[in-house]
């Protein structure tokens, strides 16, 4: 496994990040703890989770299940750079959110960090991020949230997710006034299929220091040979993948992109992790197995290096927007 600093840190995380949004609605607590071994086994040490996570009635049920996995021991939790977020009600969905119970308030991050805590039955959060913006919150009272969290161990660092350019640059703007480290890392939509990031979120993360952790690599799975197991399964796309497929354009481009992955030998999931991992300011991309084997295919992804030529022809399947502001203006 390839190693890198987290972002301007000198913390040092895996290549590849291991997702657990799975483990639960899709993967039951057994599956989960040996994958888990698996990644830890194969120098996996990011661990990626939020408070959220188990959906629906179920939230917080993955952070519990993570828990379990630390209470069996053997340095697990000593062994794994644990990365968690807040800003989301932990109520169920068709009820209104109680007042103070979700998003960024100094009062919601105090009981939120202290929930996942006890669920992940440990005492520290290497890394807690901010789910979601939260407009109605301003980042003084944030950071001073996350200073008393700093002082009393209960975590490490502080980094985003789903966070425009421009809140990257206010929040470190105002956490630098503090005199603090601020953001160290940002957790953002990033694929070959969806570049918008590139504008504007990639270059504040480069510029400050932030390292930047794509979640939905093979943008639901789009990206992972989906033509091909259409064709040879009958399986058909959902979510995502099914919206890009039902337009005559995007479903071309996606043979095209197989296609020129097939004549190179390569499966599509993994080249594209490696296309992101070649991406500059990228620390690692956010991997959500369900099962072993797709742990162990992305793993095989962290050790691909991708010719220039390739990446050029990459590059004119999925063309990026360009940078900011000359992708839209002059």
């Amino acid at each position: 496994m390839k190693y890198t600093q987290l972002g301007r840190t000198g913390l040092k995380v895996s290549r590849i990040v291991l997702g657990t949004m799975n483990f639960g609605p899709f993967t039951d607590e057994a599956e989960s703890h040996v994958i888990m071994d698996a990644a830890l086994d194969a120098g996996l040490n990011f661990f990626d989770t939020a408070n959220v996570y188990g959906w629906g009635a179920n939230k917080g049920r993955t952070e519990e299940i993570i828990g379990n996995w630390f209470a069996k021991g053997g340095d697990r939790r000593d062994r794994t750079v644990l990365a968690t977020k807040v800003n989301g009600f932990m109520g169920p969905d068709d009820v209104t959110p109680w007042p103070n119970h979700n998003k960024l308030s100094a009062v919601n991050i105090r009981r939120a960090v202290d929930a996942s805590l006890k669920r992940l039955q440990t005492d520290f959060i290497d890394l807690y991020q901010f789910h979601h913006i939260d407009r109605d919150t301003p980042f003084d009272e944030i950071w001073q949230a996350i200073d008393v969290l700093i002082q009393q161990g209960k975590i490490l660092y502080a980094g985003s997710s789903n966070f425009p350019g421009y809140k990257i640059a206010q929040a470190n703007e105002v956490a630098a006034h503090r005199g603090m480290v601020g953001l160290v890392s940002e957790q953002c939509l990033y694929n070959l299929a969806e570049r918008r990031a590139e504008m504007e979120v990639i270059p504040a993360a480069q510029d400050y220091g932030l390292g930047v952790i794509p979640w939905s690599p093979l943008h639901g799975g789009l990206l992972g040979g989906i033509l091909k197991k259409q064709a040879e399964t009958g399986r058909r796309a959902t979510g995502r993948a099914a919206d890009a497929l039902s337009d005559p354009a995007a479903r071309a481009q996606i043979q095209a992109y197989e296609d020129l992955l097939d004549k190179h030998g390569l499966q599509p999931g993994e080249a594209a992790l490696a296309w992101l991992l070649a991406q500059p300011g990228v620390t690692g991309p956010i991997v959500g197995p369900r099962t072993l084997e797709q742990l162990e295919s992305a793993l095989r992804a962290a050790d691909l290096d991708l010719s220039v030529e390739l990446l050029a022809s990459l590059d004119e399947v999925f063309p990026g927007p360009g940078p900011s502001p000359e992708a839209f203006a002059w």
